[in-house]
Order: C-alpha cells, then structure tokens, then sequence
C-alpha cells in the first residue's frame, strides 16, 4: 500500500511542477517538506496537491478520504510536514474506511 500512495504522491508533484517555474525535487521524496517553514507548497499549491493526491487514492482504492481535514490539522505532528508523514496518514485513513486491503 505504501507504494502505491507514494506514487500518487510523486504524480501529483509531477502535476504540479508542470505548473511550477522552480520544480521540486523528487529525489529523496520521502523526507520532502511539504509545509511550512522548509516545505516546498505555500498554501494555495498545497491545496491543489492535496486535492490531486485525493482523487488519485479515490482513484486508487475506490474510497474517499479529506486529507485537509480538521484531524489532519489538529494533530500534534502535521502530516503535511513531510512526504513520510502524509503517507502515513493516509494509510490510517485507508485503515478506517476498510481499504487497506485493497
């Protein structure tokens, strides 16, 4: 499951950089800031990403998750601070819509 989210994640800042003059690198992706102090989205990217990273799990494994969601902002650790972390939180998401197996 993993891979596979981290491929929808990699599409998508492909999608992105192909609207982007300073590209983001895909190199050592996991350990990627996406917000923040040294993360590569200000706002309005982050939610165009996080809308395209949304429809390729929809996509994916037939389910729907919000990852701009209340639980996602309120967490202690963002799950936007790194690629690392989204996909973690995503699997958990995945988790409770029963689509881990999928």
């Amino acid at each position: 499951m993993t891979d596979r989210i981290l491929q929808i994640i990699i599409d998508a800042i492909d999608d992105i950089n192909s609207m982007r003059v300073e590209r983001i690198s895909t190199d050592n992706v996991l350990d990627l800031s996406l917000y923040g102090n040294e993360g590569v989205f200000e706002s309005m990217y982050l939610v165009a990403f996080l809308a395209q990273v949304e429809e390729g799990i929809e996509d994916e494994f037939e389910v729907e998750v919000t990852l701009a969601s209340e639980k996602a902002v309120s967490l202690r650790v963002s799950p936007f601070s790194s690629v690392r972390r989204l996909i973690d939180f995503i699997e958990g998401e995945l988790r409770l819509v029963g689509a881990g197996a999928a």
